[in-house]
């Protein structure tokens, strides 16, 4: 991985994005990471999550209320990935950073490791986006996300499997593909094998185990097998589906690139603000409910040049750097709906499973 550099040289087109985006905190004398809306939505959604796990969970609802009830707190708990885990992974919910790191571990909550998660995402999705081998996020099992993977047998059906993929996701992230991190030392098949300090052995260890009382144990005293493996599954799949669903809309539509390499200089011609525009694309920023829903991920553009800047500020942020890219003219990515980046989404794997 550290092999593989950019072209940074002469960068004008980052150094003066740079400096209006910096200069836009300055002069509004602001911090560039969350504020009191964030933390009070944050709240809600967290407060909500818990809130419906107990009804479920120590009430027993009818079964067609359950059901709702069990696809909502999967919604939930996307939400809560979104707009908590996520701004706390990146070290933008707060000034604080041990706020940060309460954030962070909302993934833990869940079931998933923030350990892992920050080397994968923040580190091999963040900084070789879209490039085969490095960027462990476009690598999904039975799919072909990009012309530079091989086509296999079964790739010709994936137009008709996609979304049982994208449901079972989180149930396989945090029941195997955790498992499989953590027993081989590796993010992805081609990563390097890294040791793991013994203090997140521990965390790892806690954080499945606590998974399995809350999410599966717990329910099965109160409920009985059945019900509480089906409401399990409900809900798994409605977070599986969601968290898959708005990756794919942000990085692998018809619009965006996978860039290569050169074989002999190991270096990727762009330079990497140039880059991340080529391989990310926005959908639905004109929708309010979207964006507080997915916690600006709809945003994606901004998000992968600045990570480290809350998703609270995107929208001024986007002004800037489209008007940035209109100045240089390096092509900014967009959809105008999720309607319509998903439609590309699903045109995209169906010409892959084709060709």
């Amino acid at each position: 991985m550290s092999k593989i550099s950019f072209n940074n040289s002469g960068s004008a087109f980052s150094s003066t994005l740079r400096q209006r985006v910096n200069g836009y905190f300055k002069a509004n004398n602001i911090s560039n990471t969350g504020n009191r809306r964030l933390y009070i939505k944050s709240a809600l959604l967290a407060g909500l999550a818990i809130a419906n796990y107990v009804c479920l969970v120590f009430f027993t609802p009818p079964v067609w209320i359950a059901v709702m009830l069990c696809i909502l707190l999967g919604i939930n708990l996307a939400t809560v990935g979104f707009n908590v885990m996520h701004e706390g992974g990146h070290q933008s919910f707060s000034r604080h950073s041990w706020l940060n790191k309460v954030s962070a571990y909302s993934l833990n909550m869940m079931g998933g490791t923030i350990y892992f998660w920050k080397q994968k995402h923040n580190i091999s999705h963040h900084t070789f986006t879209n490039v085969d081998g490095l960027d462990h996020d476009i690598d999904v099992k039975f799919m072909r996300m990009h012309a530079d993977q091989p086509r296999k047998w079964f790739h010709r059906f994936q137009f008709t499997y996609w979304f049982v993929l994208y449901g079972i996701s989180y149930i396989a992230w945090v029941l195997y593909q955790d498992f499989e991190k953590y027993f081989s030392g590796r993010m992805g098949v081609k990563a390097d094998r890294k040791p793991m300090p013994i203090r997140e052995h521990f965390i790892f260890w806690l954080t499945k185990l606590s998974y399995i009382g809350i999410y599966i144990a717990v329910p099965v005293m109160m409920l009985g097998w059945l019900p509480a493996l089906i409401g399990w599954l409900i809900v798994g799949t409605a977070c599986g589906f969601c968290l898959a669903v708005v990756f794919q809309l942000a990085h692998v539509v018809e619009s965006t690139n996978f860039p290569k390499p050169d074989a002999d200089t190991h270096k990727i011609e762009q330079e990497w603000m140039v880059h991340q525009l080529s391989t990310t694309a926005n959908f639905a920023t004109k929708s309010k409910t979207i964006s507080w829903l997915l916690g600006g991920l709809n945003f994606q553009v901004e998000h992968h040049l600045f990570p480290r800047i809350s998703h609270v500020h995107y929208p001024a942020i986007n002004k800037l750097v489209k008007e940035t890219c209109a100045e240089f003219d390096v092509v900014y990515l967009e959809h105008r709906s999720m309607v319509q980046a998903l439609a590309s989404h699903l045109r995209l794997i169906y010409s892959l499973s084709r060709s």
